[in-house]
């Protein structure tokens, strides 16, 4: 069947077209990713695997051209229609058999109907509206979520690498011990307490490196991949001081709710309801409709043709109330698609307000966690400095390589936390897209 035949009405036309956003075309519409990428994973790359491979997304696609079809359906009835009809019928009586045979077709055309034809239409287009924003509002939230667990497994991965420089110092520190008891400048418990500091680094090193690996499987099982495959990632640009949301928090909520897919989808399903009161008011009126059409019949070797053509004028005087409380059941659904919008709009301006306060904080806490990480990195050097040369305490060594171990730990939840929260301020503004990849990874 022909592209045209299967939607001559062009239905499915007005998905890319009447999107609010690029993204949800965009995963929609392009060739999927099927296989992990040759090179190194990116940010990037995880998304666009998750959003293909995701049934959410294949789940909102479709409904999304659903409601497109619920449109033709809604045009369809400005068009008339054309039934045929074909039968033989063969009687008997005790002494003949005589059969007859009879054709017909008939043209039935609605030429009024008081706006219901208008008001399913714009019935049918918002609530294609509302199912394009609700699409873009899923694939952003799946966005979010692919991001979150990508750059969760990076920060499991630098952890690994925190603890085993942690392990090393750790070794380090009880190589020293070792050496100052041997030569009789140390005492027992010295040696003792550098030798549990070490094994308490190799452990955190093995828990580490288990959550590693259950946050790489974790990843995969995100892209829609078996746990166990094998992830490289690739590595993370520097985390920048300052961001593009940095700016009035007012501006952001006015500019959330423009922008947010989920408070489309409420406005257009208000205007949806707004517009099957229409229809259920037009239900109660009158119509006109035109009949028409030729009609063949043999009977005992003759043929007879007849043909009809009327106006048909249908007025409902009584229909037990029906139609009365249909307009206030729309009504009433008119009320609560309102009410829906306000707290969806009051909710908007609270998820902007809150991710751009964790924003702001996060911000700050990179710059303070470096610095705490270049001054706790040179107060374990001081102290292992002053305890090999027997004016320090291994206490005090031992003291600054915890106090170092937590800065590194420190660094890097800032950091993760910097990427997590500047992402979901985008989604919650409606602005997370590729851009914001593409811009972090210097792509045009």
């Amino acid at each position: 069947m022909s592209a045209r035949l299967a939607d001559p009405l062009a239905t499915e036309a007005m998905l890319p077209l009447r999107s609010a956003s690029a993204l949800a075309a965009r995963v929609g519409e392009r060739p999927c990713a099927s296989e992990l990428p040759a090179s190194p994973l990116t940010p990037l790359d995880a998304v666009d695997l998750a959003l293909c491979n995701h049934p959410q997304t294949r789940e909102v696609w479709a409904s999304a051209r659903l409601q497109a079809a619920q449109v033709g359906v809604a045009r369809s009835g400005w068009l008339p229609s054309l039934d045929g009809r074909a039968g033989v019928t063969r009687n008997f009586t005790d002494d003949s058999q005589l059969t007859q045979r009879n054709a017909a077709l008939s043209l039935s055309w609605l030429l009024f109907d008081s706006g219901q034809r208008s008001a399913n239409i714009d019935n049918a287009r918002q609530l294609l509206d509302a199912a394009l924003a609700t699409r873009d509002a899923t694939v952003q939230s799946l966005f979010l979520a692919a991001l979150q667990t990508y750059y969760r497994a990076q920060a499991t991965q630098a952890a690994v690498q925190a603890a085993s420089d942690a392990e090393r110092s750790a070794r380090e520190s009880l190589a020293a011990a070792e050496l100052r008891y041997q030569v009789g400048i140390a005492t027992p418990a010295d040696r003792l307490q550098a030798q549990t500091a070490a094994s308490q680094a190799r452990l955190n090193t093995q828990r580490a490196e288990g959550d590693a690996r259950n946050a790489l499987g974790a990843l995969a099982n995100a892209l829609g991949f078996p746990a166990q495959t094998p992830l490289q990632l690739a590595a993370l640009p520097a985390v920048a001081a300052a961001n593009e949301f940095q700016q009035d928090v007012d501006a952001l909520i006015a500019a959330a709710q423009v922008r947010r897919p989920d408070l489309k989808a409420a406005e257009a399903q208000l205007r949806a309801a707004d517009a099957s009161i229409a229809v259920a008011r037009a239900q109660g009126r009158p119509t006109l409709s035109l009949a028409a059409g030729p009609n063949w019949q043999r009977f005992e070797g003759e043929t007879t043709r007849t043909g009809s053509i009327g106006l048909t004028l249908n007025v409902p005087i009584f229909t037990g109330f029906e139609n009365t409380y249909r307009v206030r059941s729309a009504e009433a659904q008119l009320e609560a698609r309102a009410a829906q919008r306000d707290r969806l709009r009051n909710q908007v301006a609270l998820d902007v307000w809150q991710a751009y306060q964790s924003l702001t904080t996060a911000t700050q806490t990179v710059q303070t966690s470096r610095d705490l990480l270049a001054s706790a990195e040179q107060s374990e050097r001081v102290a292992l400095g002053r305890y090999k040369a027997g004016v320090g305490t291994v206490l005090d060594l031992l003291s600054a390589q915890s106090a170092l171990a937590s800065a590194r730990v420190q660094r890097i939840q800032a950091e993760l936390d910097w990427n997590i929260y500047r992402a979901t301020l985008a989604q919650a503004m409606g602005a997370l897209d590729y851009s914001l990849l593409q811009a972090a990874e210097g792509r045009p």
